[in-house]
This record gives structure tokens, sequence and C-alpha cells, in this order.
């Protein structure tokens, strides 16, 4: 789930702060029609479509001829769960593969044609002070540790520093990051990164071809980079140190060019690549564009949630972990409604009051996954963070900058790893997200055979909750499960235990 924080989510991506630069080096369904003969291929926008079919080889065969008739074009075909890419310019296309015997879903992921051009809104870094980094390396020199870690309060608050000193993870674990690709040339994530386990799965199909899978754009596109060193930063006398500092990490790009936007062919091709390389913890942070939620009474938004959780249970199965921001827009997931100002984001938003009961954000609210709310340095909920009875599962350090610690930045939010060798703070749920991640790679280090349904309720099991803040009435429940923490923030020293 980096846009700024004027908005809660403009677009997927879970982060919300402005990246806070270190001047360290150099710098630091949309268009189905009615149901009846194709239209001409060129009678309208060039769209890309997920087609959900029987999972056997006749079938899908079969649909592939059919997406043909229809004016379309098979981009790619996981057979084993039945999910079609396919690209086609006639309005009427879904409608009528709805109608294709073994088509049990189709739609449209996109309301703006393919090959769309954007922007992002990046705001500008804001540097620490040589005083602050003096500071820091001072403290670090005294204590031990990263240079930079002085300034993370987010390992202590999950006593992440004192379980590297246990176990630091294995190597035999890798954490695949899903996102807007990871600069695996950051010399914090050199030592830990599997080329093996990534690949650019833009547009539905895996490029495995060396380097595919690093941003677009370093500044941009830096959201990833900083995903990946929360989980899996080395302790190598560099930078900052991760969550996990002795897992794998690996790198599944997601995001399309220009815009980053994820789209449903996109992430269903990293969840099932993930699956058959070996990954045992999927991170997402970010949520299916171009719908912040995807309601289940819309025929193309009940397929993107179709295809997307096919994908999800498919690597769920092969023993994947997978952990999701929960967004950043400060809504309760357990409301009767909620309002949805910013979708379709890839075209012109319209206001849309919806019910969380058939509306699901993607792949957040998927069964089987484990869901994150962000916190602060002071242990309650970071301002932005969604939250919900039975909604969220565990709360991490997210970062908020109302709640600032008593380091020598004195900065609220989240250092880690950007693009080019460099550090930057970010907040977000998106920075939640792989704390957890982070603690689920530890617990498997430790648990080897333990599947993801153990893992998950390790990982709740052993969460410490601060309980309802007294003067907070949004937060509802008990000391051991509420709707701002779930079953409490994740303890990494007791996952290694």
């Amino acid at each position: 789930m980096a846009r700024p924080l004027a908005h809660p989510r403009k677009r997927r991506l879970r982060a919300l702060a402005v990246p806070v630069g270190l001047a360290l080096t150099a710098s630091l369904g949309f268009l189905p029609g009615a149901a009846g003969a194709a239209a001409p291929a060129d009678s309208g926008p060039l769209l890309s479509y997920v087609v959900n079919t029987v999972p056997d080889h006749a079938t899908v065969g079969a649909v592939e001829r059919a997406i043909d008739r229809a004016g379309g074009k098979v981009i790619t075909a996981h057979e084993r769960i039945g999910v079609i890419v396919a690209h086609s310019a006639n309005p009427r296309f879904a409608a009528t593969l709805r109608t294709t015997p073994g088509v049990q879903s189709a739609g449209a992921t996109r309301t703006a044609p393919l090959k769309q051009t954007g922007t992002d809104d990046v705001g500008k870094p804001q540097r620490i002070t040589a005083a602050q980094l003096a500071a820091a390396e001072r403290t670090a020199k005294a204590k031990g540790g990263e240079p930079l870690e002085p300034l993370q309060w987010d390992l202590p608050a999950i006593k992440a520093d004192q379980a590297a000193k246990v176990n630091p993870g294995s190597r035999k674990v890798t954490v695949a990051v899903i996102d807007t690709g990871v600069d695996d040339t950051h010399p914090d994530l050199k030592p830990n990164f599997s080329a093996r386990q990534s690949a650019n799965c833009v547009g539905g199909v895996p490029d495995t071809s060396p380097g595919a899978w690093r941003p677009y754009d370093p500044v941009e596109d830096a959201h990833g980079t900083h995903v990946a060193g929360t989980i899996a930063a080395a302790r190598n006398g560099v930078g900052v140190a991760g969550v996990a500092p002795g897992v794998k990490v690996s790198a599944i790009k997601v995001s399309e060019p220009k815009t980053s936007l994820f789209y449903a062919e996109s992430v269903v091709c990293a969840f099932v690549f993930a699956a058959d390389h070996g990954v045992q913890v999927t991170n997402n942070s970010y949520y299916v564009d171009p719908w912040m939620f995807n309601c289940k009474d819309d025929a193309d938004q009940a397929a993107i949630v179709d295809a997307v959780g096919r994908a999800a249970k498919y690597a769920q199965d092969k023993g994947v972990v997978n952990v999701a921001a929960a967004g950043n827009a400060n809504a309760d997931l357990a409301a009767d409604k909620l309002t949805d100002t910013g979708s379709p984001n890839d075209s012109t938003p319209v206001t849309r009051t919806l019910s969380p009961k058939t509306c699901w954000d993607v792949p957040t609210q998927l069964p089987g996954t484990v869901t994150v709310a962000a916190t602060g340095s002071h242990r309650l909920k970071s301002g932005y963070s969604n939250y919900g009875l039975n909604q969220i599962d565990v709360a991490a350090p997210g970062g908020d900058s109302k709640q600032l610690p008593d380091l020598p930045a004195k900065n609220g939010n989240i250092l880690s790893t950007i693009p080019g060798g460099d550090w930057a703070f970010y907040a977000g749920t998106s920075m939640a997200s792989p704390h957890v991640a982070g603690v689920a790679a530890l617990l498997k280090s430790a648990h080897p055979k333990a599947g993801p349904q153990e893992i998950q309720w390790l990982l709740k099991q052993q969460a410490d909750n601060p309980g309802c803040p007294a003067t907070d009435r949004t937060c509802t429940g008990t000391p051991q499960l509420n709707s701002h923490f779930g079953y409490g923030i994740v303890n990494a020293l007791k996952a290694v235990e």
C-alpha cells in the first residue's frame, strides 16, 4: 500500500509520509456492456481483463478460444488457478465472456486504456542535520549496532534489536517484496538479496532478466526499497538494520511505469511467482488499483477479487504467509458503511458509499492474509491507520509524526533504505506491514515446518496488546483483541525464543 501525507491514499501504496532524505552520501469493469455478439475489436479503449475459469486444461483451452472469438488476445494463462489475462478493445468483451461455459467471472482490471502515462506527487525530502547525524553515530558507537540504528525507534519497539542477538533469521527463508521494485545494489540490501526469486511481473508475465525487478525511477518508486530494508537490511556495519537481518529478501515488481499503479494481472503473477519459487513470506504494502475497495456486486470488481484471491490462496496452499498493510484512510473497516472518494484512481474518481461486508480492500482483506495496522513510538494507533474490530490481525510500527521518540533525530517516522545507497524516513501502514513480515520470517526460521496458519497464530499469540486508550472512543474490544491493534503489537524476541 510513496504518496505524501496530504491524502490518505490517492493511490494504492500504503506509505503516507514524504521521504525524509538523509544527506549521507551524494543525496540520500468498467465497460461490460450488454451480452451479445462481439463488437469490432477497435470499437473501444484497449483494456486488460481477468477471465476466471474452472481450473482444468480443457476448460482453459476452450475459454482461450472464446477470448479470441470475442476480439481478445490472451496474454497469459495461470492454468492451475484458472486465471486468464487478456487484452481487448471490445466494449462487450467481459459481458460476452461471462456467458461462456466454464467462465466463473470476468472483468476489466482498469478503467483507463493500456499504455497510459502519468506522474507521482512525491514531495521534497527533509534532510536531517549534521548534528543529528553525529549524535546518532556517537550513540551507535557507544552502544554497538549499525551506524543509523539509534534513529530506528521501531526496532526496540518490537524487540527486534534483542531478537537479532538470539537468531537473526535463516538464510533458508525468503521474504518477497511485492511492490515498486527493489534496488538490490544498495549496500544494506545486497548481502541478503535473492535474484533467483525476483522478477518484474508488470503486465502479468514474469520477466526474470537481470535487474528487471529494480525500480523504474529511483525517486518516485523508492517505496519497495524502503520496505525491503525494514524487513532484511543486513547487520554489516552500514546504515540501518532490518527486523530479520539474516533472512533473504526478493523483489517482485508490480507497479506500472510512470503511474506506479498496481493492477490485478500483475499482482496475480506476483503471488504465483512467489509460490513457485520457494518464497516463505510475501509483503503487500498496497491495494490493487484502480479501486480502493472492490465490490463483489460489481461484475468487473468481483472478477478482480476472484483472480487475486485465487492467486493468494495458491501461495498460501504452497506454504506462503501473506502479510498486508491495512491502509491509510483512518477508516473503521468494521463500520456499516464507508465512503470512497478516490476510486477509480486511473481515470475520474467518483464518490461511493459502500459496505465493507461486500466491498474488500484487496489483498488486505482476502481470507488468510495477515492484516496489519500501524502504530507510533508511543504505542498508540497511528493517526492515519485503518482499524476495525475483527479486521486487524496485528499491529506494528508504521510511524507517526505526532508521536516523537526520544532519539537523536526525534523523528517519529520509519527510517529505512531507498535507491541509490541512501536512507529516508517514511510513514504509513506500508511501513508497519514489513515489520510483521520480518517477524513472520523469524518465526519461520525458528519453526521451519510451521505452515501459514501456524505462523499467523504465533504472530497473534506472541503479540503485546497495549489495550484501548481510555480517551479514544474509536477503539473497541478487549485488552486481548481490539479494533486498533488486533491481537497486539508483534514481538520479534518472542518469535526467536
